[in-house]
């Protein structure tokens, strides 16, 4: 098993899989009496360079977040295109699908976590920086999302 692999044991994200954002956010905004948060979807392929399982991907996905403190609560309704969101909606339904880390040098700790077992899964750009899923689900039991922000 790898140590220390990230620099950080600070969680800065919960990822849960949802089909109906909408819906999910206003039942989190009730539940913590807060304002809904508006959903958005991630930006297309030729922005994002979304790569799954190694090939590129036209998968986009509705995202509505969370500010709970110091940790980010992610709502992600995926669409019908190959990623692990969509795998994770097939194989598992809706639920937590990653924990999230804010790294630096994430491209040295994505082959530090591939030369120890731990695969690369999907991969892209977001305004701001970048992130990459890890398949940690033997060993961790969940995916591990590795964020990258721009300085």
């Amino acid at each position: 098993m790898l140590k220390d692999v990230l620099g950080s044991n600070v969680i800065t994200q919960i990822g849960i899989i949802v089909k109906d954002i909408e819906k999910t956010s206003q039942a989190y905004a009730d539940f913590f009496g807060i304002e809904k948060p508006q959903a958005f979807w991630t930006d297309a392929v030729e922005q994002a360079q979304t790569e799954y399982n190694g090939n590129s991907t036209p998968a986009r996905a509705q995202l509505a977040f969370f500010d709970m403190g110091s940790l980010q609560l992610e709502l992600i309704q995926p669409d019908e295109h190959p990623s692990t969101w969509r795998e994770f909606l097939e194989t598992h339904g809706e639920g937590v699908q990653h924990i999230a880390f804010v790294v630096e040098g994430l491209k040295d700790k994505v082959q530090i976590m591939q030369n120890g077992g731990m695969p690369l899964i999907q991969k892209g750009e977001y305004t701001g920086g970048r992130y990459a899923y890890m398949d940690t689900v033997k060993d961790l039991k969940v995916i591990v999302e590795l964020l990258e922000n721009d300085k």
